[in-house]
């Protein structure tokens, strides 16, 4: 791992940046049923993401091709891309086993993408959070045979918010490991209210799920137990901004919320990073009042329909100091992937 990071270049760093590999491995294990992933050729530079006979997504050459996406970093003025799994290969929903063998497929098929280029790309992999000794096992393997930055992580595992205490076992390991922890929504609460294309999962869900996991690291003290810890929050942390006045104003009214939520809300979630993928400068100036522009990074969730295309315009349009916008741009990202 590097000990300092120096930009050539522009500096960006991108911590929000997602893959999927050409292929994947059959499956070999004992379900009939298992919704195991696979591909399936599309139309010229796509691909299929076929689960459980059905397609899940269908994604292009950017998703697992280097080259593409590099000509792209340059295009979009980013250094450095942040590698992490399409979070519906997570698969938390495959028995452990499963789930232990897809996770160190994704895990090596990473490291060999930063292998080939280190200077412009790291990665967060996977690990099978359904059971946690398959977890820890695959974050000491990621983390010290394949030398990731650390561990993508949904924001909920089965229904289960990832603040909950069950999981304290695996946050101990990556806190002992130096992992760098990315919280990405996954099968978001809420589906059923929604009206309209299937496309509003990720426009409306998102941020109302990414919340919730927030707000559960907070009032569940995960941070005040692994102090050590560095948690990123992608989608800006979501409905987290508007939740933490509520939050914090009931914690100082409410003897009970003080008992059982060791550290202010505020406080909290000032120890936890966020990307500014947000869409709206307003947004991103309010989180960083909020927060603190030590705590932001730029994230564009490439390489999806969502995607802030204009990473760098966006933070020069802020506002903000040179100092500020070296924080932003690749300052903040490099401290939290542990390179500074």
């Amino acid at each position: 791992m590097n000990t300092c990071f120096q930009p050539s270049r522009c500096g960006c760093i991108d911590i929000h940046t997602h893959v999927v590999p050409h292929d994947f491995p059959a499956y070999v294990g004992s379900r009939v049923d298992a919704p195991w992933p696979s591909m399936r050729d599309a139309q010229p530079c796509h691909r299929h993401v076929v689960i459980s006979g059905s397609v899940y997504r269908t994604v292009s050459n950017q998703a697992w091709d280097t080259g593409v996406r590099r000509e792209d970093m340059d295009r979009l003025g980013v250094e450095r891309h942040v590698l992490s799994p399409m979070p519906e290969l997570l698969s938390y929903w495959l028995d452990a086993e499963d789930g232990a063998m897809l996770s160190r497929y994704l895990n090596e098929t990473l490291a060999n993408m930063v292998t080939r280029e280190p200077e412009r790309f790291s990665a967060l992999g996977a690990a099978p959070l359904q059971d946690m000794d398959c977890a820890i096992r695959e974050l000491e393997f990621a983390m010290g045979t394949l030398g990731l930055a650390g561990i993508e992580v949904g924001s909920n595992v089965g229904g289960v918010p990832i603040g909950d205490p069950r999981f304290w076992p695996f946050f101990d390991a990556a806190q002992a490991c130096g992992a760098a922890i990315f919280v990405h929504p996954l099968r978001p609460a809420g589906m059923e209210r929604l009206v309209g294309p299937a496309s509003l999962e990720q426009i409306v869900a998102f941020p109302g799920e990414i919340g919730l996991a927030a707000a559960s690291i907070i009032t569940g003290g995960l941070l005040t137990k692994f102090p050590r810890l560095r948690i990123a929050l992608s989608h800006g942390g979501g409905a987290i901004q508007t939740l933490l006045p509520r939050m914090q104003f009931a914690w100082e009214c409410q003897r009970g919320l003080r008992e059982a939520i060791p550290v202010a809300p505020m406080e909290a979630a000032r120890a936890l990073y966020y990307d500014d993928l947000l869409y709206s400068a307003t947004a991103i100036r309010a989180l960083i009042e909020t927060v603190g522009d030590d705590r932001l990074m730029i994230g564009t969730d490439y390489p999806f329909a969502i995607m802030d295309t204009d990473p760098a315009a966006r933070v020069a349009s802020l506002g903000l100091s040179d100092v500020v916008q070296e924080a932003l741009r690749w300052r903040n990202a490099a401290r939290w992937l542990g390179l500074a």
